[in-house]
């Protein structure tokens, strides 16, 4: 009998990667402050959120897996916000013409019977194509994507604004990165090829 699987995180999104490799599991929202810690590096706050996250539900269990996973978008090395207005998104689409941005994907996998922690931080690269204004307000008007990093959605039209992606796994840009994940859960025991 497979352990027990938990996606520590309410996000539609990271479900519906999930799914793509089992539909045996429950979600849990992790109470986890986000802030960055003083001097703390994009690489470091992302492993250190996912492990939280991850601990943060498994702590309330006997035993299961738990999955816990947080992301951040660079731009020449600052960590982007969430724009939030779409004066905002624009000014950060009007950035990315023709540059690249970089998303790091900190993943965790904890043991909630032994307290085993597995982990990572994926990376992957989005290089804009050159982007006119109107390019930039249509899609803005069309997607809204003003509560995302960086100002679009890749699973949706914000794949109209790239000229090439760059990484092991497209997945990662959506805040799950799936080959990674199975080899997390590997490491603990449980392979979602042979256990869905």
């Amino acid at each position: 009998m497979p352990q027990n699987l938990w996606l520590a995180s309410t996000s539609v999104y990271r479900k519906a990667l999930l799914e793509k490799l089992t539909p045996n599991f429950q979600t849990a929202k992790p109470e986890v402050d986000e802030t960055a810690l003083p001097g703390e590096t994009a690489q470091a706050l992302v492993e250190r959120l996912a492990i939280a996250k991850a601990c943060a539900i498994a702590d309330k269990l006997n035993n299961g897996l738990v999955i816990g996973s947080d992301q951040v978008a660079l731009f020449n090395g600052a960590i982007l916000g969430k724009p939030h207005t779409a004066e905002n998104a624009y000014r950060q689409l009007k950035a990315f013409s023709g540059h690249k941005v970089t998303f790091l994907t900190g993943l965790a996998v904890v043991n909630a019977a032994t307290a085993e922690v597995s982990h990572c931080v994926e990376p992957f690269y989005v290089h804009f194509r050159e982007l006119s204004d109107d390019d930039i307000h249509t899609y803005i008007k069309r997607e809204q994507p003003l509560n995302c990093a960086g100002s679009f959605k890749s699973e949706g039209l914000g794949i109209t604004l790239f000229s090439r992606l760059e990484g092991d796994d497209p997945n990662s840009l959506i805040g799950l990165p799936l080959i990674k994940l199975h080899q997390l859960l590997k490491q603990q025991g449980r392979d979602l090829l042979l256990q869905p």
